[in-house]
């Protein structure tokens, strides 16, 4: 395949286009846009490097000179949304500060659905990506715990951000293929757990859901999974 090497390598550190020619008629955040345009759009199985030289119209092969694999264009994506990322002057309350970039990211998974999905370490040394990270670091400047530890904290939270919208992500494809609505199916449900619950099986569940009615706040529930995570990283004494 052209442009593709034998050896693992950073595509940051190859130069923008390879092999021979006139002045290149693309740059790598024309080829982000277009794939990220795809993915907003259809999906993260709408790109490929067929469909994304069809955006840019060019041919496919040429592509593979600027981008010689399609995990590399995945990198190109996550870094381009990760170019969205805010960047504040930190107040100097790193736990307030924390929770900023936490329903930042939120935000911006919700933006662009297929992101959780490229979720990795991998990815992670992009140009926007360090400048997230050494964000969020200046964020912690005043959190008296090592520098491997404020590194957890970040990927931690990460983590519970991605899974968190994830899950919502999930829940709401699948409601769309219902042909039922939501509420219908949920008032179902809540019925079939009552009648079990009823059983005196379940003398545990019984009591949790005596204890607590309603309907679930779930924003008063991401707001305390990254107050816990933060909380968990904060010095005692």
């Amino acid at each position: 395949m052209v442009g593709r090497g034998d050896e693992p390598e950073v595509i940051w550190a190859r130069p923008e286009r390879t092999g021979r020619g006139p002045k290149p008629a693309y740059r790598r955040g024309d080829i982000a846009a277009a794939a990220v345009r795809l993915a907003d759009a259809g999906g993260l199985d709408a790109v490929s490097m067929r469909h994304v030289a069809a955006e840019l119209g060019c041919g496919t092969m040429s592509l593979y000179n600027y981008v010689p694999r399609k995990e590399d264009l995945y990198e190109l994506m996550v870094d381009a949304v990760s170019g969205e990322h805010e960047l504040w002057e930190p107040t100097g309350d790193w736990r307030a500060d924390m929770l900023r970039v936490g329903h930042q990211t939120r935000a911006l998974m919700r933006r662009h659905p297929w992101l959780p999905r490229l979720m990795s370490g991998i990815y992670g040394f992009s140009p926007n990506a360090l400048r997230y990270l050494e964000h969020c670091l200046a964020c912690l400047d005043p959190l008296e715990v090592s520098r491997g530890t404020k590194m957890e904290l970040v990927a931690m939270l990460n983590a519970v951000v991605t899974m968190y919208v994830a899950n919502e992500l999930a829940v709401a494809e699948r409601t769309r293929s219902l042909p039922w609505s939501e509420e219908r199916e949920t008032a179902v449900r809540i019925a079939y757990l009552g009648s079990q619950v009823a059983t005196g099986a379940y003398p545990r569940l019984a009591a949790t859901f005596a204890e607590g009615a309603g309907p679930v706040d779930l924003e008063a529930v991401f707001e305390r999974a990254l107050g816990r995570v933060l909380d968990a990283f904060t010095p005692r004494g």
